[in-house]
């Protein structure tokens, strides 16, 4: 596990793509259950440690995880997340380029449980939410190209609903329209960064986590950054 920050208030971790943030119907470990046990062997905590999930990224996603060791990190977290005063800032390798090199999104957001996949929709639409983002071309490869996203909202599957409805499905990503799968199963959107004033300290903190290592795009695209 690769810890990117911590201290009394904050823990925060490099999830690998196919780790499961919370528990869910498969029964794999999530990865809260493991930050638990992290602190607790760390600092000798008796009974049961106190680990609050601020956010959550999907399975097949890789990147910056924050959870909060104390109640009063997590209610202020969570308000500075609905006041959106949480910048988060992801990396996706793209093969289909957009027709301009930056814009700002907006679609509204309609999730399908059943099929567990998100929809976007150009006008508002009943039980539809509006999803915003900003999103920059940073680099190219060959055949692919390097999309910096500024997350303005957090809807389910957001980035990659969004970035299908223009034309450009994330690279792996079979559900919104991508051609294959990545061969270990991730799709290439990776939470690089994530920037907020600290709740306790009021301090500035930035939080940057290393590109996978699963695939030598990822490194080629951050060597060059």
């Amino acid at each position: 596990m690769e810890i990117l920050y911590e201290d009394n208030h904050i823990i925060a971790v490099n999830k690998k793509a196919g780790e499961i943030v919370q528990s869910d119907s498969t029964g794999d470990e999530p990865l809260v259950d493991r930050v638990k046990k992290y602190v607790k062997k760390k600092y000798n905590k008796p009974g049961d440690v106190f680990l609050g999930v601020v956010h959550r990224i999907d399975r097949p996603v890789s990147g910056v995880v924050i959870f909060a060791r104390t109640s009063k990190a997590l209610g202020r977290l969570n308000k500075m997340i609905q006041e959106r005063e949480v910048k988060k800032v992801y990396w996706a390798i793209v093969k289909e380029l957009p027709d301009k090199d930056e814009d700002e999104l907006r679609h509204y957001i309609l999730k399908n449980s059943e099929k567990n996949k998100s929809y976007a929709f150009p006008k508002p639409k009943q039980g539809a939410k509006l999803g915003i983002l900003k999103y920059r071309l940073v680099s190219s490869s060959t055949n692919y190209y390097l999309l910096e996203i500024d997350l303005k909202t957090g809807r389910h599957h957001q980035i990659r609903c969004q970035l299908a409805k223009i034309g450009s499905p994330i690279k792996g990503d079979l559900k919104y329209g991508f051609s294959r799968s990545n061969k270990d199963g991730s799709i290439s959107l990776h939470a690089r960064r994530v920037e907020f004033i600290h709740p306790v300290k009021k301090e500035p903190v930035s939080i940057v986590a290393p590109v996978p290592d699963s695939d030598p795009l990822w490194k080629e695209f951050e060597n060059v950054m």
